[in-house]
């Protein structure tokens, strides 16, 4: 059963990431500059004329294959920790040093820079912009799936609640691969989540707010005012994201298709809030739970962030590991 709560948790991440609206813009990278120059344009004129007609991403003359229903960021760098998870941390970052052809986040991006200057971990990691981001988070989900230790990886990009929220998704996941309890594996998340932090305080504000609405669609306004403040422009702080990942998990008693959609619910954190909830969910309920009609999707990694992910299958990846 844990084998299937394994690939469970990866594909639960998977899910969540592709229902995210983020999910489109990533992997509209894999178009001509020129497709997202005019969707910038469009924005601007919706807002210069008082349009609410707002664009989406297209494709006019190009594939429409990248903007189908699928995985984008979250999802690869999952998979390319899966691939690069016996290597010392430091050493699978540094390979990806100096290229030009990848999409990361804030840490990730400022990390690889730190490695080329020579900075090492755990300063690559703390002498960053975006320390306390959730990037270190998402890749902990293939470190607790498997039973190992996420500190290395989250430190190389991230500081602080970064790399506590990376501890805390690995200990939930790592529960739930392990037990298939929901209640388990957020229990598992907060006992590394010191009450005196951030990620600490906004974890149990979070679960006290879903567990007075008693329900993860009627928690999301309850969460939305407890935890945002809308103030700050880029939604990746692991102090809000995992918090909402454990609301939401223990609202639904672990069930994937009632977390994951509430998740996608919050606009401002559905870059990863989605994701993070569906893999601790996957792996409570198994890839048996996932939607049928979902799993076909969720498994085929397009490559808008790391090319060499470009047609990898995510279960694939999974089993061979597991």
């Amino acid at each position: 059963m844990s084998g299937d709560r394994i690939t469970g948790a990866f594909a639960g991440l998977a899910v969540g990431d592709a229902v995210g609206w983020p999910a489109s813009r990533h992997r509209a990278a894999l178009h001509a500059p020129w497709s997202r120059r005019l969707h910038r344009e469009l924005d601007a004129f919706a807002e210069e004329h008082q349009v609410t007609t707002l664009p989406v991403p297209f494709a006019l003359n190009q594939p429409i294959a990248p903007l189908a229903v699928g995985p984008s960021d979250d999802a690869e760098w999952l998979a390319w920790t899966a691939l690069t998870i016996d290597r010392p941390r430091a050493e699978a970052f540094r390979a990806l040093a100096g290229r030009d052809d990848i999409r990361a986040r804030v840490s990730v991006a400022t990390a690889l820079d730190n490695l080329a200057r020579g900075v090492e971990p755990p300063a690559s990691g703390h002498d960053n912009p975006h320390h306390f981001d959730d990037a270190a988070a998402v890749r902990a989900v293939a470190f607790g799936a498997l039973g190992r230790d996420p500190g290395d990886d989250a430190r190389v990009t991230n500081a602080g609640d970064g790399v506590l929220g990376a501890l805390a998704m690995a200990a939930a996941v790592a529960e739930a691969v392990a037990t298939g309890s929901a209640t388990r594996a957020v229990a598992a998340a907060l006992d590394v989540l010191p009450e005196d932090t951030a990620i600490g305080h906004n974890a149990r504000v979070a679960l006290a707010a879903a567990r007075a609405a008693g329900d993860p669609f009627a928690a999301v306004p309850a969460l939305d005012a407890a935890l945002l403040d809308h103030v700050y422009s880029y939604g990746v702080g692991a102090a809000q994201t995992v918090p909402v990942a454990l609301a939401l998990t223990e609202a639904a008693q672990g069930a994937l298709v009632r977390a994951v959609p509430a998740a996608a619910c919050l606009a401002a954190l559905a870059d990863s809030a989605p994701a993070l909830t569906g893999a601790i969910t996957g792996a409570c309920g198994g890839y048996g739970a996932i939607p049928e009609g979902w799993t076909a999707p969720a498994r085929r990694l397009a490559g808008c962030c790391l090319p060499e992910m470009a047609g990898q299958d995510l279960i694939d990846i999974v089993e061979g590991l597991s």
